[in-house]
């Protein structure tokens, strides 16, 4: 739903020219996302390393391993892309013979058959997932997934983003999704500490 009502709005507006300019620019904001909350994540495991109990520590950072991972697989991913380009192995700088030939041939449609489709899906998967922070503690998805939310929401409003779209309707476009996704998490947090006795506290082990 939300989805066709961005879609609505783009081209009712004139915002983009056709219904793959809006997924392009769909996928464009949920690659900054990606970034937003890679950079994100390290600022919060360093908060609460600075805030949790020194016993702690150590199992934070090893539980922290494994979303650290995450992050680093899909920036790699997509960094082979312009490394491809710049290097000149796409278009077959290094193709100098039959071996340097099928080397570029063969990474090439690994790329597209293996790394793209991998930098997509995990694109997504580290959004709904937020890099499997899960495996840190059950609270911390909600609390990053607030965070990322309002800092996208902030860098929508300084990039000016829905320019010419009526202010009400910008409004509601623009704080729709934090707010929606901030009772989201807010429940969930509610949610593990009635059902389950488990609270943001229990990561600091105080």
């Amino acid at each position: 739903m939300g989805l066709c009502a961005v879609v609505w709005v783009s081209m009712s507006y004139k915002l983009a020219k056709s219904v793959g300019d809006v997924a392009s620019d769909r996928l464009n904001q949920s690659w900054i996302s990606v970034l937003v909350l890679a950079v994100t994540f390290p600022v919060i495991v360093g908060i609460l390393l600075a805030l949790a109990h020194p016993a702690a520590r150590r199992e934070l950072l090893r539980r922290a391993a494994r979303s650290f991972g995450a992050i680093v697989a899909i920036v790699a991913g997509v960094f082979v892309f312009p490394a491809s380009v710049l290097t000149g192995f796409v278009d077959g700088r290094f193709a100098t013979n039959l071996l340097t030939t099928v080397i570029t041939y063969a990474g090439t449609l690994f790329t597209l058959v293996w790394v793209l489709p991998f930098v997509i899906w995990g694109i997504e998967l580290a959004l709904v997932h937020v890099f499997r922070t899960a495996d840190i503690h059950e609270t911390m998805p909600p609390v990053l997934a607030m965070t990322l939310v309002w800092e996208m929401t902030l860098t929508d409003l300084f990039t000016g983003a829905y320019a010419g779209v009526p202010g009400p309707i910008r409004a509601v476009f623009m704080l729709g999704a934090p707010l929606s996704v901030t009772a989201v998490g807010l429940w969930e947090l509610r949610r593990l500490r009635v059902q389950y006795g488990i609270t943001l506290r229990d990561v600091l082990m105080r």
